[in-house]
């Protein structure tokens, strides 16, 4: 007997009517307030404000030190927003979807937020160049400028952008609610951590939050593109295997080779051992010099010339030779 559970395994027998999210009002006015606080962050670094005292404040008071017995199990906790093991957990989740509703959105949806999140990211790191609490030079410093890579927090907004996508793609009401409680709570405790360990300045963790959520914001925007990806994807998969059925019918049944008839001199030399190579190549050469084709037993060989063929009896019609009459006593008429 299958249970619901067991039956939500199968595959939907027609592709749900799946409504993408639109850019609304209320998503723009919230997109539009994240990145004023996204730029009012970095400017509050750029000029070295309060916000910059407060990062070494928390970096001088060590968390890492006040509270040790947390450190092992963090260490395992911030691997939640790492690029990789993230990528690949949600993507086989959203791939395990994407087959049995028959659509590539979900995985188009991640791949998309993924690279926006590495190029927007990415360059922000590297034109900032932001040094690392561990790699500071200056106490009271913003260390911009230096060379470093860490500002906005990488491992913060990828928490943001990664759990984030399940709660974008909930069908449900309910499913977008509590996934959307979920995923902010990880990707909260993944930039602590990171403040925990001494990783990140608290400006970095703030900054990541601000990136991660302006991605998953600006994702309606770019729904028109995934369609037509997605629609395009389709249609050269249905090329291709209307492609390959073409090449199925046009494709002749393979005929089967007719035993060589090898002559009486060139079948005892094989059977005698002409085991080279070279000897097999001629013996094949002087096999196909000599082949005699086989015999048709439905149509009858023709008589070698110098042989006359015997002639039919006027009495047995097309028989070739007379038949002896019957014996007995002859009677007359």
């Amino acid at each position: 007997m299958r249970t619901d559970i067991f039956a939500r395994l199968d595959r939907e027998p027609e592709p749900p009517k799946i409504v993408a999210p639109r850019m609304s009002r209320h998503r723009a006015a919230l997109f539009g307030g994240t990145l004023a606080f996204y730029l009012a962050i970095v400017f509050a670094v750029l000029v070295t404000s309060w916000l910059v005292v407060l990062d070494w404040k928390v970096m001088l008071f060590r968390p890492y030190q006040q509270w040790p017995e947390l450190h092992a199990f963090l260490d395992y906790y911030v691997v939640l927003g790492q690029r990789g093991p993230t990528a690949v957990m949600v993507a086989c989740w959203l791939g395990w979807r994407s087959w049995r509703q028959h659509t590539l959105r979900p995985l188009l949806v991640l791949g998309t937020s993924l690279l926006l999140l590495n190029v927007t990211v990415g360059a922000v790191k590297l034109g900032l160049g932001r040094l690392g609490p561990h790699y500071a030079t200056q106490i009271g410093s913003a260390e911009m400028f230096a060379g470093g890579d860490i500002f906005p927090s990488g491992h913060t907004a990828n928490a943001v952008v990664t759990w984030g996508i399940l709660a974008y793609l909930a069908t449900t009401p309910r499913a977008r609610r509590y996934l959307s409680a979920a995923s902010a709570t990880v990707s909260l405790g993944v930039g602590l951590t990171t403040v925990y360990i001494g990783t990140h300045w608290l400006s970095d963790v703030v900054l990541g939050w601000a990136a991660g959520l302006l991605i998953l914001l600006a994702l309606p925007w770019f729904e028109p593109l995934i369609a037509r990806a997605e629609s395009w994807i389709f249609d050269v998969r249905e090329q291709w295997r209307a492609r390959r059925r073409a090449v199925r019918q046009v494709r002749a049944p393979g005929v089967v080779p007719q035993p060589v008839l090898l002559p009486q001199s060139i079948a005892a030399e094989v059977a005698a051992g002409a085991g080279t190579p070279a000897a097999h190549l001629a013996t094949g050469a002087r096999a196909r010099a000599h082949h005699v084709p086989t015999a048709c037993p439905e149509r009858p060989q023709s008589a070698p010339s110098g042989t006359r063929r015997p002639q039919p009896h006027p009495e047995h019609g097309s028989r070739g030779t007379a038949s002896p009459a019957p014996a007995g006593p002859l009677t007359g008429g």
